[in-house]
């Protein structure tokens, strides 16, 4: 398939539980602005990514997923609570698109300038998977040929299903040709945790969308790690959920 003819589609996965903190993408990160609010607005400024959708996971608690997607004039669907990355497949198909971006919906930023970069290479180089890794937790995005998700599901165990959606990929990455893009060196934070899974997380994050409320939705991680060292109270305040370890360290 040309790179012409190839079609990135953004998969958000939405469900509104959570023990540790509930309703993480509904969470306000400055003024009005939600987490999804946010991440919405991010990606729309990318026109490389065509079309948003949200892969919502059934039941009533849920319903207000979709009605940020009509707000926003965004696809949404329902799906099975449990299998998250087939929530990702439907997303693709929903929007006949060849690729998914994406992104978790705890975690307000990604690493913006490896974006473009990251899906050119991902066509050029034919691509089953493109990823960055070394950031901050929560500034990582994935791009997928649809065909790469479909066979992870298809193959996949139900732990592969969950909300670990990259999971098979990661452990069985000879089935896959996989591209783990490193952003500079002075980015490769993995001392530093910029996603919401917990209420000290979200603290850290509000703080961060504060200092640049007129910077977003694209704040530069650059930006973020400057002010995460210079605020010790946050990087202490989050530390006990810090796992100083790459996610994609498979090659």
């Amino acid at each position: 398939m040309s790179g012409t003819s190839r079609r990135l589609v953004a998969a958000l996965a939405c469900r509104n539980t959570g023990s540790r903190l509930y309703g993480k993408p509904l969470q306000k990160l400055v003024g009005d602005v939600t987490i999804l609010d946010q991440i919405i607005c991010a990606i729309r400024r990318f026109p490389v990514i065509e079309r948003i959708v949200l892969g919502i996971s059934e039941g009533s608690a849920n319903a207000p997923f979709a009605d940020i997607a009509r707000q926003h004039g965004v696809s949404y669907l329902y799906g099975d609570p449990e299998d998250v990355l087939y929530r990702l497949v439907q997303c693709g198909r929903l929007e006949r698109g060849s690729d998914v971006f994406r992104v978790t919906t705890e975690c307000p930023w990604f690493a913006y300038d490896l974006l473009v970069p990251a899906w050119e290479q991902h066509v050029a180089n034919n691509n089953d998977i493109t990823v960055c890794d070394r950031l901050p937790e929560g500034l990582h995005f994935e791009i997928y040929r649809l065909d790469a998700l479909e066979r992870s599901h298809e193959r996949g165990s139900a732990k592969d299903r969950s909300e670990l959606c990259s999971n098979y990929a990661r452990t069985h990455p000879k089935e896959f040709k996989i591209e783990v893009l490193h952003p500079p060196r002075e980015l490769q934070r993995l001392d530093l945790r910029v996603t919401v899974d917990y209420p000290e997380d979200l603290v850290l994050c509000r703080e961060v969308a504060k200092a640049f409320s007129e910077s977003m939705p694209l704040v530069a991680a650059r930006d973020i790690v400057a002010f995460l060292d210079s605020r010790p109270d946050l990087r202490t305040l989050v530390a006990p959920f810090v796992v100083p370890e790459p996610l994609w360290n498979v090659l």
